[in-house]
């Protein structure tokens, strides 16, 4: 393990051990090619008088791994990567491939050497690509796995707690295989400098920076203030850069939100405007059409389980099958929301007695153990199996598959401003946060991711989404 962080936090170490195991991967498909030309003899037969040995490729296939490695080194394909992505890092080896390839072919064209095949380039280049490409698939999943313990991770402290500072923290939270392990946070204001945002620690005032950065040993300090203060700005890299730690500034332009700027250019003069919520438009109604069919689709294969669960919440507690409850969704309209029955008749009735008890922290009402759960309601719950009805909510067009969690009335009215930016979108079944620990999360944490999700929305997102919702419903983690 020790060997694996320092590969994974050493940019020199990561270049130098990658371009090994490169060469060594690349001269395996040479010697795989060689042996698909000359001794499976693929799609053309050899004529035996060019049959060579693959001794005389030795000086060629050194030629084309150095040539490939050079290609790839010029595509920083040896560069560690905060935002790490197998697609990208495969585009880069595919890309740099065949223009090494082809260099390759054109060079033995050239020298025209007729017992030279230049197919078995081709076939080289072929495999490759698959090996470098499963390599790289190693490399992503390692990396993103150490990322998320905390293996390889710098030590950030964020300057400022606006709304900047947020999203960062958003992207954070949502990314943490980027390798960004928030210490905490400094603001002047008491109200902010002293209020922890989630896991993230309040530090005090930028008073404290210099204690801050030598006690919690920071690598790097993020910038998140208003523009108005660029002289402390200023300050603050200078004295950084005297402590040799590293300092960054994410710009904030008369305190937009980086996330809904929208850069235009038009006849070379950049034009700056604010995005619309990444879900309206188009793209609410191909979200809403994929809503209908999955929802309809659901409602119907399930509909056998769901009359089996109906009957066991019958035969165990008196009581309707379907809780209903007011609940807040886009835009702060009201609708209700319809469940499963998992806890005794009048639970609401018994929860002012219960707030003792309560383990979550703002305005939600968790218990890990809740008294007035159900025998059939722990297993239901465990599952998320108590929300399928909610899958009519979805067909009336209230809620949508994925989104925020659709909060209670008095719970919306203990937000915080930047927290009602959850109700912009429609509430979902599943979402960020429920991927991302459930019940685990504190309420700032499940906005932040909530919030994110709102920014950043894509079909390709709400994939995977979907794709890790079922892992996590099959095996009942985080949920109570």
């Amino acid at each position: 393990m020790k060997h694996l962080t320092i590969l994974f936090s050493n940019q020199k170490a990561a270049a130098i051990t990658w371009v090994l195991i490169d060469v060594v991967l690349i001269n395996v498909a040479f010697g795989l090619a060689y042996w698909v030309r000359y001794r499976l003899q693929l799609f053309r037969a050899v004529d035996p008088a060019f049959d060579v040995p693959y001794e005389v490729y030795w000086p060629f296939a050194g030629l084309f791994t150095l040539l490939l490695i050079l290609v790839y080194r010029q595509q920083g394909a040896y560069r560690l990567r905060r935002q790490i992505s197998w697609f990208d890092e495969f585009y880069a080896i595919i890309n740099a491939t065949a223009t090494g390839t082809i260099i390759m072919i054109v060079f033995i064209f050239l020298y025209r050497a007729a017992f030279y095949s230049r197919a078995i380039f081709i076939y080289a280049g072929i495999f490759v690509v698959i090996l470098l490409g499963v390599s790289r698939f190693i490399k992503v999943t390692l990396l993103r796995a150490l990322r998320r313990r905390g293996i390889g991770s710098e030590r950030v402290l964020i300057v400022g707690a606006g709304e900047i500072a947020r999203t960062v923290m958003r992207a954070v939270v949502a990314n943490p295989e980027c390798g960004f392990n928030i210490i905490g946070f400094l603001d002047d204001n008491p109200a902010k400098g002293e209020t922890d945002i989630g896991r993230f620690k309040a530090l005090g005032s930028l008073d404290n920076l210099t204690e801050v950065l030598r006690e919690q040993a920071i690598d790097e300090v993020i910038i998140t203030l208003p523009w108005q203060y660029h002289r402390k700005i200023v300050t603050i890299m200078t004295h950084c850069e005297r402590e040799t730690i590293r300092a960054r500034i994410v710009p904030d332009l008369f305190q937009m939100t980086i996330s809904r700027m929208h850069v235009e250019d038009i006849a070379g003069v950049p034009m700056i405007g604010v995005k619309e919520v990444s879900i309206s438009g188009l793209n609410q109604v191909v979200k809403r059409s994929i809503d209908l069919f999955f929802a309809a689709l659901t409602l119907v294969l399930s509909a056998p389980l769901m009359a089996l669960i109906a009957l066991m919440i019958k035969l165990e507690s008196p009581g309707p099958v379907l809780f209903r409850q007011e609940r807040v969704g886009r835009n702060g309209r009201r609708f209700t929301v319809y469940k499963f029955r998992s806890m005794v008749e009048g639970a609401d009735e018994q929860k002012a007695a219960l707030l003792d008890l309560n383990e979550a922290d703002g305005p939600l009402f968790k218990i890990k153990d809740d008294p007035r759960t159900t025998r059939v309601g722990k297993w239901l719950r465990k599952f998320s199996l108590d929300e399928l009805p909610q899958l009519y909510n979805i067909l009336n067009g209230e809620m949508s598959l994925i989104g925020p969690r659709p909060p209670l009335p008095a719970e919306v009215k203990q937000y915080q401003e930047w927290h009602k930016r959850r109700l912009e979108v429609a509430p979902g079944l599943t979402g960020l946060s429920q991927i991302s620990g459930r019940s685990e999360l504190t309420f700032d944490e499940t906005a932040l991711l909530d919030i994110y999700y709102i920014e950043n929305w894509s079909l390709g997102l709400d994939t995977k989404i979907l794709l890790q919702t079922i892992p996590r419903v099959i095996f009942g983690n985080g949920a109570y």
